[in-house]
């Protein structure tokens, strides 16, 4: 089997690396960032991608969007320390096809590989049952922020300045202040501080 590993943390690579040899006597071939993703994948051609969604850049999202745009049928699993309900939802809706939370055990990482191999769906029960109970509906409009959005979202109600974001997520302090802005737009409110109040009252943070 080959598999490919994106993921910005070195650490990560080489546990996931290590891991899916010993499971799979696997091919594992790995990628830092968008670019060389999407350069391992039409090289490689795996069978399965695991994905982190908080890449530097444009993200994790982006480079499912152009894994799928250059092959439909490829199978991504989002493999993110992200266990909240909206970021799955997000991810599968964008084609992967499948979410494990890095906070799951090891054999829920193990079981998504084959399932998602054999053409299935797999969500990391945890996250599956919290899904399924949450409130979250497709008309709520958390679900029209994307991925970096939805980050910027939750360091606010973390308390972190937008300066602190900036340099946290390695993007301008205008950018982060533009996102704002759209956010504000998309979720009907005027002040930043209505942003922190609704990242407490939703993402939990």
């Amino acid at each position: 089997m080959k598999i490919l590993i994106v993921d910005d943390h070195g650490v990560v690579r080489e546990g996931l690396q290590r891991l899916f040899v010993s499971h799979f006597e696997a091919d594992v071939s790995e990628a830092v960032n968008i670019e060389d993703g999407l350069a391992s994948y039409t090289h490689a051609r795996p069978d399965v991608v695991v994905l982190d969604l908080n890449l530097e850049g444009a993200g994790g999202l982006e480079l499912l969007r152009r894994v799928l745009g250059y092959d439909p049928n490829a199978r991504v699993i989002v493999f993110s320390m992200h266990h909240e309900p909206i970021y799955a939802v997000r991810a599968l809706r964008g084609g992967a096809r499948g979410y494990v939370s890095k906070s799951a055990p090891v054999e829920e990482l193990i079981s998504a590989i084959r399932k998602v191999r054999a053409g299935e769906q797999y969500i990391d029960r945890d996250l599956a049952s919290r899904i399924a109970v949450s409130q979250i509906s497709p008309d709520d409009p958390l679900q029209s922020l994307s991925i970096r959005e939805v980050e910027i979202l939750r360091m606010l109600g973390q308390g972190k300045s937008m300066t602190a974001i900036s340099e946290n997520l390695g993007i301008a302090y205008k950018t982060v202040a533009n996102i704002c802005t759209q956010m504000k737009v998309k979720l009907g409110v005027d002040r930043t501080a209505d942003l922190i109040r609704l990242a407490i009252e939703t993402l939990k943070t």
